[in-house]
């Protein structure tokens, strides 16, 4: 066991999980103390740290060739800044009272205890795993990691989807079941497309993405029925299939058996907060860590959690949410670096902002769903507008469907929804500055964006969808 929580008079920051929150967290509070103040040591059970897990998808469909591209700093580079970065150590338990987390190395299973005076906890989250006979079957995929992407590769290339796939063209590779379609199932199913297998995709919902609006996420199912991939919707998945050999060979619903020479799990992702309810931290409505403005677990002034293991607020609903994105990670990890780096940082919250695509489709939202606002206790109007991406005679322009969600009574905007193709995502950005600010859609209709031919008609698609939002609520008629 390490003696003493800080050696030679320096306090110990332990960090627990090397992807962007923790990792972040690590280097800015390096940057604020140097090693002579402040000892770090950051346990890793993998064998990669920051990273993003948002490229995988890319990587595995053969968009990004090098594994390498998606490493933002490896092992080598955090030790040289002065970070005591253990790779392949799992921490299995964290001692609150005793101030100090046991570790196990991964490989050959020896544990030790390593005290702290301050913590980050930052384990992320798993793939939802059904529970169900064949779940863990080899040839079954969860892709959350690094490793998790490059077991699926090996399946991969085990079963017929060379480097280059789809692209080769022929028949296809082989066959392909993505049980779910939220971010990950979609843009996994264009993986999957692109490496050249038959996709189908089984999703228990009426449509695609649940994020959007079912009639927002009907746009997404007819694009991905137009790409080739089979779309299976409102079918709830009762059991995987294996041949003799044990692995995979189909996915079963209550009504049909879809063969598989490989499946991806899509169903979405949990908090990894075992180790943090063992250890009697406050876990919140959706089982991710309840912290305040500072990244502080409530409760615990020197212990800090950040990324896709905690839940935050979100400020359209004023409800605690969890949203596991790498862009919330970052910051956190910035957050809790500064503050436990004896700097002063806060992160008020989020509107929920995500884009995503499968082939050539765009796919864009934030703030509040139809189903959010509602359980918020929120009365609003919505809108549809079909617009084009640029001007209608320019050449290269493409439709685009723009959904808006404002409150009755007060015109503020609630949410925005777009599908379309090129130049459709990235303008939710628009909308999510406007549900920062809490702006009405009024206010927005008179924002001046930058407008020529090539990049938009001269009423941009957000602020035609503004216009009619505000057409919307000065006609609702007060209830009595």
């Amino acid at each position: 066991m390490d003696s003493g929580a800080g050696r030679g008079g320096r306090e110990r920051l332990v960090v627990i999980g090397g992807d962007a929150a923790g990792m972040s967290a690590a280097s800015q509070a390096r940057r604020m103390r140097d090693a002579d103040a402040l000892e770090i040591v950051a346990f890793e059970r993998g064998h990669f740290t920051s990273y993003s897990a948002c490229g995988i998808p890319y990587w595995v469909g053969g968009d990004v060739t090098d594994r390498d591209r998606l490493i933002a700093r490896t092992p080598e580079e955090h030790r040289a800044r002065g970070i005591d970065l253990r790779i392949r150590t799992e921490v299995t338990e964290i001692d609150v009272a005793g101030r100090r987390v046991r570790a196990r190395d991964v490989d050959s299973g020896a544990a030790s205890w390593t005290p702290y005076d301050k913590l980050v906890v930052a384990t992320g989250a798993r793939p939802i795993r059904p529970e169900m006979p064949g779940a863990d079957a080899p040839g079954v995929h969860g892709v959350q990691t690094l490793d998790d992407g490059q077991a699926l590769l090996d399946t991969l290339a085990r079963t017929g989807g060379g480097a280059d796939g789809g692209r080769r063209g022929g028949g296809p590779s082989g066959r392909a079941v993505v049980v779910g379609a939220g971010y990950i199932g979609v843009e996994m199913a264009e993986a999957l497309i692109n490496r050249g297998y038959a996709v189908t995709v089984v999703n228990r919902g009426r449509e695609p993405m649940a994020t959007l609006d079912p009639d927002m996420g009907r746009l997404v199912h007819r694009a991905m029925e137009g790409l080739g991939i089979t779309m299976v919707n409102d079918a709830e998945v009762t059991g995987i299939r294996t041949g003799d050999d044990g692995r995979v060979r189909a996915v079963a619903t209550a009504d049909a058996e879809f063969p598989a020479d490989v499946v991806v799990l899509g169903i979405g992702v949990r908090p990894e907060t075992e180790l943090a309810r063992a250890a009697g931290l406050p876990l919140g409505a959706h089982g991710g860590l309840l912290t305040d403005l500072s990244m502080r677990v409530r409760g615990h002034a020197d212990i800090w959690a950040g990324g896709d293991c905690v839940e935050v607020l979100d400020l359209v609903s004023g409800q605690e949410r969890h949203i596991a994105l790498g862009t919330h990670a970052n910051k956190h990890g910035q957050v809790i670096g500064t503050n436990a780096g004896g700097g002063y940082a806060t992160f008020p919250g989020v509107v929920g902002t995500a884009v995503s695509k499968v082939c050539d489709l765009e796919i864009a939202r934030t703030g509040l769903r139809e189903k959010d606002a509602r359980r918020a206790g929120l009365q609003f109007e919505t809108v549809t507008v079909e617009s084009t991406s640029r001007a209608g005679y320019y050449p290269g322009a493409s439709p685009m469907t723009v959904k808006m969600l404002a409150e009755r009574r007060t015109g503020r905007l609630l949410g925005v929804q777009i599908v379309g193709r090129e130049g459709a995502a990235k303008r939710v950005d628009v909308a999510a500055v406007a549900l920062t600010a809490g702006m009405t859609v009024e206010r927005m209709t008179s924002l001046d964006l930058g407008y020529a031919p090539p990049f938009s008609p001269v009423w941009d698609p957000v602020l035609v969808a503004a216009r009619k939002a505000v057409a919307a609520v000065r006609s609702v008629t007060p209830s009595r």
